[in-house]
């Protein structure tokens, strides 16, 4: 996982409005939900308190409720409200969920899964796809592969030949995109299986996003050619187009075994002479999303079960030359995870210097007159402590402590 980074963890859709939604993202339990005001808000799931799932709980006003004993935190986190001990009692502050950013961007809930900033970068998509007119569906779903394989199997387009050749859904696929008129489309499938080679292969990197060029073709046959451009956005976004087809995918980690998946699909152009109807489009396209996720995709997933490691990393993968953006991507991977690692590194240096500088210098030692010519009394270990200041010290210890150790006494009580 790349820390420092907007990751998509949800589509806005997908939040609940009467209750708390729960989710499993960067290895972590989140609980999103919003406030009155309609704001949303995501933090640690797990309740301080016994470790109970707060996405099971309720809304109350503008706190989320824990199922098991009604503790009521607030969008800072701050637990307001603890039942058992009562409307006047003092919560202790160890009573705190972690509240992570959040932003509704592009029809995606995003999180910042890194360092606390003072202030966070935009969320910004390569311009191929913000000024993209064309309407579009989104569906998503989860796999259980790591994210970096599920990647690689969408910046390379030259593995669709032999992996989705057999089934029904997918000869209507070739028909559709590669049958020619002339042949009443029907010569399809053979045309898209011999197109094997990939030429005219371009790959450039601008910052943290990698454009790549390609025409797949028939060697026999050139003319029997699709022409392709891949983007890779980090940390997960994908991007094809090719003839009639134009999908965004964007691939963000669950945990380290498992990826969330969610994929926009662009309405054809022809589809408006196709289907004059224009409520039914949107229909066409979630139609062919759902063949996406029931179909095409578990073939990719069949293969990437079954790839070893299940991570892929710098050095474990023979690229060939037209692996050159999946090659382009480790590169990137790495890069940033140590950007990341400086850039926390540096902070903690910074801190570590600026709690030293406004450390409180100690007091100069003073000599003390005595001017009572009364002995001081002693504890009865012969030191001149007396009661008064044993009495002090108990005080002084039991302020200290009151904090860390009210919510306790309360509870036994």
């Amino acid at each position: 996982m790349i820390p420092n980074q907007w990751y998509p963890i949800l589509q806005t859709g997908d939040i609940k409005r009467d209750r708390p939604t729960g989710v499993r993202r960067m290895g972590e339990e989140l609980v999103l939900w919003r406030d009155l005001g309609g704001t949303l808000v995501c933090q640690s799931a797990r309740c301080p308190h016994k470790g109970a799932n707060i996405a099971e709980g309720r809304l109350k006003g503008n706190t989320v409720e824990c199922p098991y004993h009604g503790f009521r935190y607030n969008a800072e986190g701050t637990c307001k409200v603890v039942p058992a001990l009562g409307a006047n009692a003092r919560i202790p502050q160890s009573l705190q969920l972690k509240t992570y950013p959040v932003r509704e961007q592009h029809g995606l809930v995003w999180l910042w899964w890194g360092e606390a900033r003072e202030q966070l970068p935009e969320i910004e998509l390569p311009h191929e796809l913000v000024g993209n007119p064309r309407p579009h569906e989104t569906i998503s779903w989860t796999r259980p592969v790591h994210y970096t394989r599920y990647i690689e199997s969408l910046l390379e387009f030259y593995h669709v030949t032999f992996v989705h050749r057999d089934h029904w859904t997918n000869n209507i696929d070739y028909t559709f995109m590669y049958g020619t008129a002339r042949n009443l489309w029907m010569d399809g499938r053979e045309r898209y299986l011999a197109a094997n080679k990939i030429v005219n292969h371009e790959v450039v990197v601008d910052g943290t996003t990698i454009r790549s060029t390609f025409d797949q073709c028939e060697e026999a046959n050139p003319a029997n050619s699709s022409h392709f451009n891949l983007i890779y956005q980090a940390p997960g976004l994908t991007h094809v187009k090719t003839g009639l087809l134009e999908i965004t995918t964007w691939l963000t980690p669950i945990d380290d075994e498992n990826t969330l998946a969610i994929m926009r699909l662009y309405e054809y152009p022809q589809l408006r002479t196709m289907v004059p109807i224009k409520p039914l489009r949107p229909w066409v396209l979630r139609a062919s999303l759902l063949m996406e996720k029931l179909v095409q995709d578990p073939q990719d997933v069949g293969i990437m079960l079954r790839q070893e490691p299940k991570v892929s990393e710098r050095g474990v993968n023979k690229f060939i030359a037209v692996d050159e953006m999946n090659a382009k991507f480790l590169q990137m991977r790495d890069r940033l995870k140590a950007e990341a690692e400086a850039d926390a590194k540096a902070g903690a240096e910074a801190h570590t210097e600026t709690h030293a500088e406004t450390a409180p210098a100690a007091a100069p030692e003073t000599p003390v007159t005595q001017t009572s010519t009364t002995p001081p009394a002693t504890n009865g270990n012969g030191n001149g402590n007396g009661s008064k200041g044993a009495h002090g010290a108990r005080r002084k210890r039991t302020g200290a402590a009151a904090d860390r150790e009210d919510g306790l006494t309360k509870a036994r009580s």
